[in-house]
């Protein structure tokens, strides 16, 4: 039979046998998010024969995801993932069903997806919608599959595994939004997400299988640099569970992206205009601009308390500098504001004399 052939070496495992690939044939298995994460769990779920296989994601293919997301090609910039996804698996498994979701996840669809699928591979980088699919998955009683990444370091877990903890357990409250960078903030090495990706298409298929050691209850912590792999445990905290089965339905996570009176574009800024700078990144991220002789996000209050100048504070993609400029303001400084472009926009704005 075909499928013997093409599933072999799964069979040959004692610890798989036919039972167990069949077992992968009956899974079904939603990625969220298909980006550096939710590309390489979807290669090998799609190449193990996960019978059913759905990919959400509203985003289109650009440039800079191929650097890390090697599901896609030039062929496919300006396509949505999801779709680009769906062609490219068919021709590596045409005996599975595949359904691309070319939209988001939102609290009016989530119940309704989630649903169809029994594990759910949380590929997302941002909290509203990690905190929405662990809320489903709870009042579903569904797996979730859990991974993120910063810089050259990763994390795994599984949630809802048999009772067990979920994401709101580890993570009981969400971070401001922008408090922590994504990979479009600070960047991250091409191989770190195709790495922790297929961990969670391991831990997934394991749980298909109902095999080895689950990462349930466990947070694994990668270092790509060091290769220190460390293993944390964490409990279930039933109180965290309870509200949300209590209001039977997810608890919205605020954006906390508020600051649209914080912000100023370049395009609004007067040459003449003395500004005083702050550049909230990390002292690694490029490009640099010491020519503005900006100061740091450890500037004290009073510095800024005593400044008359407007104050601008800058990163990478304008989210962190809104988190910190939204700090400022509660702390009573009023001139500061956010600038809404990004660093590089900012360095050629300044190429172009404007100020």
């Amino acid at each position: 039979m075909i499928m013997e052939s093409r599933y072999q070496r799964h069979i040959q495992l004692n610890e798989v046998g036919s039972l167990g690939q069949e077992k992968i044939k009956q899974a079904k298995v939603l990625v969220i998010g298909v980006g550096g994460l939710g590309c390489p769990a979807l290669q090998y779920l799609a190449a193990a024969g996960v019978g059913t296989l759905g990919m959400m994601d509203p985003d289109l293919v650009s440039l800079s995801n191929l650097q890390r997301q090697i599901l896609f090609n030039e062929n496919d910039l300006g396509k949505n993932k999801a779709l680009s996804a769906e062609k490219h698996l068919q021709k590596l498994n045409s005996e599975i069903q595949i359904q691309a979701f070319p939209f988001a996840l939102t609290h009016e669809n989530a119940e309704e997806f989630i649903s169809e699928f029994d594990i759910v591979i949380d590929g997302t980088d941002n909290f509203y919608t990690r905190y929405l699919i662990s809320d489903q998955c709870i009042l579903q009683d569904k797996v979730m599959v859990y991974g993120a990444l910063y810089k050259f370091e990763g994390q795994v877990s599984v949630f809802n595994y048999q009772d067990g903890p979920s994401y709101r357990c580890l993570f009981p409250t969400p971070p401001i939004n922008g408090e922590i960078p994504n990979c479009s903030d600070i960047g991250v090495l091409g191989m770190a997400p195709g790495i922790v990706g297929v961990y969670q298409a391991l831990e997934a298929i394991k749980v298909i299988l109902d095999l080895g050691d689950l990462l349930s209850g466990k947070l694994l912590c990668i270092n790509l640099l060091s290769h220190q792999n460390t293993v944390l445990d964490f409990e279930k905290n039933q109180n965290e569970i309870d509200q949300i089965t209590k209001s039977g339905k997810p608890i919205p996570v605020g954006n906390n992206d508020c600051f649209i009176d914080f912000e100023v574009s370049l395009e609004q800024l007067s040459a003449k205009e003395k500004i005083k700078w702050i550049d909230v990144r990390e002292q690694d991220e490029l490009p640099r601009l010491n020519y503005l002789n900006p100061l740091g996000s450890n500037v004290s209050v009073d510095v800024l308390m005593e400044s008359k100048q407007k104050i601008i504070a800058f990163c990478q993609t304008g989210t962190r500098s809104k988190v910190f400029v939204g700090k400022m303001k509660r702390k009573g400084i009023k001139n500061c504001f956010s600038l809404k472009e990004g660093a590089k926009q900012l360095q050629e704005w300044l190429k172009n004399d404007r100020l």
